[in-house]
């Protein structure tokens, strides 16, 4: 099944004739490097990587005019891994990054209905890391946006069209639990406002870990302000969040990544700090912030990272880039340091690749 879809794929990608009818556009993005891993109970793992920026994937989206300012839209994306050529997802999904369709109106807003990213992520991805929630730096190694904080099967989304600078957003994900509509329902948004130089937005996000069988899980509840700013010689970045409740602070990496087992926090803040900055002719950037994931829990295991990296671009669509990054598990933590792609398997890693867009 899964070759006769590749191979529909593929059909499609060669018809131009079909391209014209429906305005399908195939995009992608081909990210590959060495990365070097220390610190943890495995020693030193040093590897060909694939999608330490941004995760290596191919997509179609494409739009059709249904008259009046309204758009029938869809997307589906896959995950891909340049170094051996397997689908990027343990889950063995197709289309395991998005998958959605909707209608887009100029004046009304977006309505999608599938497999997309959930708010919260998005803010964290586009206001608050200076990486990009990629390379050895991302934000994800701290912030609680593994498994079902970063994107949500079943959901309808509606976003705002931009109104003088604010823009909104609301996901629903249902939980398709059987006798129970609120079991497994994530429910997020977002508000921000943009105008020059600056980037503001609130973002919101709650899990009800309920099941068939237990219904007294409660619900995981999170909550940041991020923000941007750019003084042209260089732009600011800083971000914080409360995660309450559990699962609230999924782990991002393996729970046994030092020989001991290490449990997700269920209060906790976290806070960035960073800055990106344009070298020389413009074509290169450095990116650099500093993390701190703040327990609340009893056991009280923090943890800080700094990091700092260098992509140089060498056209509008190729790239090439270094980036190292460090965390400081304290009282028994077990953070790793991962990339846009992969969870880590120590506390320090160093990233050093090519990344092509097409």
């Amino acid at each position: 099944m899964k070759k006769s879809l590749i191979a529909i794929a593929v059909l499609a990608a060669t018809s131009s004739a079909a391209f014209a009818q429906s305005n399908v556009t195939i995009y992608g993005i081909l990210d590959a490097g060495i990365t070097s891993e220390r610190g943890g109970a495995a020693g030193t793992v040093t590897k060909v990587t694939s999608g330490a920026a941004s995760a290596s994937r191919i997509g179609f989206k494409g739009t059709e005019d249904l008259g009046g300012g309204l758009s029938a839209i869809f997307k589906l994306e896959a995950g891909v891994r340049v170094d051996d050529g397997t689908l990027d997802n343990s889950a063995n999904r197709l289309f395991n990054r998005e998958a959605y369709v909707g209608i887009s109106s100029k004046t009304a807003g977006t309505l999608t209905i599938g497999r997309q990213y959930t708010p919260y992520y998005e803010v964290l991805r586009d206001v608050a890391d200076p990486f990009g929630v990629g390379y050895a730096g991302t934000a994800k190694n701290l912030f609680p946006v593994a498994s079902y904080m970063t994107r949500n099967d079943n959901a309808v989304v509606y976003k705002t069209p931009n109104l003088n600078g604010f823009t909104g957003a609301l996901s629903y994900s249902l939980g398709e639990t059987a006798g129970d509509a609120s079991a497994q329902r994530q429910v997020g948004g977002s508000v921000g406002y943009s105008n020059g130089p600056l980037n503001v937005s609130l973002a919101y996000n709650s899990k009800n870990n309920d099941t068939a069988t237990l219904k007294t899980a409660g619900v995981g509840h999170n909550s940041m302000i991020a923000a941007n700013y750019d003084f042209k010689i260089v732009k600011l970045y800083g971000a914080f969040s409360k995660d309450k409740g559990l699962g609230s602070a999924p782990l991002n990496g393996p729970a046994t990544a030092y020989g001991y087992t290490f449990t997700a926090s269920q209060n906790s803040n976290d806070a960035l700090i960073g800055l990106t900055a344009p070298v020389g002719d413009t074509a290169g950037t450095v990116m650099a912030s500093f993390i701190r994931k703040n327990d609340k829990d009893v056991a009280n295991r923090d943890a800080d990272q700094w990091a700092i990296g260098y992509s140089y671009a060498l056209s509008k669509r190729t790239s090439t880039y270094v980036a190292y990054a460090k965390i400081k598990n304290k009282n028994g933590a077990g953070y790793t340091v991962g990339n846009n792609t992969e969870t880590g398997t120590g506390d320090k890693a160093f990233n050093l690749g090519l990344k092509h867009s097409f």
